[in-house]
This record gives structure tokens, C-alpha cells and sequence, in this order.
């Protein structure tokens, strides 16, 4: 199932996910549950450690501030569909997909390196995050999951412009989107390694 061309312009991915995830994610539904709920977990806190981090980029602190609300706003989400569905929260899992990402960061250059490589990696997790959501919620059988996934899908598109918005904010907008191709390769690169599991967001 290709990603149509309006999909593929907004978010840039290079290689869509399997269709199979989307079959294997419907039958481990307690597992997916859990895993997003942790993903939303770990974005919540990830801007906060961002906002810390860079707490003299006013404009990041602001838009930051209530991205970290909404995360955990999804996090709660999730957590009350496990427990609507009697279904338990798991234990969290490591995740290979955004350890690979961050693999990818430059770790020495200038604090402005970092910062774009941490915006960046955040965007693209976002991205990926958006097409999965995407995926089941047209995918799925249950019709209630579809619509559950969608909220969720539309909510990550905006996200994911704006962490390159931030990063454009910060440095000079060719060098963001040379290094967002140079990402963006990367990642396809992780995809078509990975094994294909139901169990995980990413």
C-alpha cells in the first residue's frame, strides 16, 4: 500500500511501512496500546528536557510548553483505553527505532549542531509517528480504532512542522533542509532493517 503523493509531500519519508504492521498491530492490540503510551510518554518528557536544556530560546520554550500538555494529555488517552478494553499497560520496551535515530546525532561540532540534530530527530520521530497513525487508521477493522488512531494522526502532523519550524527558527533554513534529506535517507535506511513487529509504534 503506497503512501498517496499529498502523504509523501508533507512528511518527506522515504520508504512507507509495511503493510503487514498494520495486520499485526490489529492482533496485538494490549501491546500497541502500551507501546504508545509510552511513546507519548517519552515525548512528553523529551521537550521538557528540552525546554531545560534550552531555556534561553524563548521561542522553543513557548511552543514547547504546550506540546508537552498534549503528549501527556495522549498518554492519559491511551491509558484509559487500555483500561476501558481491560487491557494492562505492559511494561515499556526498548526502542530501537529512535536508539538507531539517535545513533545519527552529531555528538561533538557546535551547540547549534546539537540543538538542529535533537529538533530534527524529534521531527522525524513525529513524522514516522504520523504515518503509522495514518496506517490504522485506515487499516484497522475496528472502526473505533480507526477513528482513535486518526485524532491521534493529525495531532503528530502538526508537531512535526514544528520542530522544522524551531529548527529553522535557529539556523539558516538550507542548512535545516540539507540536513533533514541527509535524516531522511538515514531513516529509510532503518526501515528496511528492522524487523517488521506488531507489537511497537515503531
Amino acid at each position: 500500500m503506497p503512501l498517496s503523493e499529498h502523504t509523501k509531500n508533507i512528511l518527506g519519508l522515504h520508504l512507507p511501512t509495511d503493510p503487514r504492521w498494520v495486520d499485526l498491530a490489529g492482533i496485538s492490540l494490549e501491546a500497541i496500546l502500551t507501546d504508545h503510551a509510552y511513546c507519548e510518554q517519552k515525548a512528553a518528557t523529551t521537550c521538557i528536557t528540552l525546554i531545560q536544556k534550552y531555556s534561553d530560546r524563548e521561542k522553543l520554550v513557548f511552543e514547547l510548553a504546550p506540546i508537552v500538555a498534549e503528549e501527556w494529555g495522549h498518554f492519559r488517552l491511551v491509558l484509559n483505553e487500555l483500561k476501558k478494553r481491560g487491557l494492562k499497560l505492559g511494561k515499556q520496551r526498548k526502542d530501537a527505532y529512535v536508539n538507531k535515530l539517535i545513533e545519527f546525532q552529531k555528538k561533538g561540532g557546535s551547540p547549534e549542531d546539537r540543538l538542529l540534530d535533537q529538533l530534527l530527530t524529534m521531527a522525524l520521530i513525529e513524522a514516522r509517528s504520523c504515518e503509522r497513525f495514518k496506517r490504522l487508521s485506515e487499516g484497522l477493522n475496528d472502526a473505533y480504532m480507526r477513528n482513535f488512531y486518526r485524532r491521534f494522526m493529525e495531532s503528530e502532523a502538526g508537531h512535526y512542522t514544528l520542530f522544522i519550524e524551531l529548527a529553522e527558527t535557529y539556523l539558516p533554513k538550507d542548512r535545516v533542509r540539507k540536513r533533514w534529506q541527509e535524516w531522511l535517507v538515514y531513516e529509510a535506511g532503518i526501515m528496511e532493517e528492522m524487523e517488521v513487529r506488531g507489537d511497537r509504534i515503531h
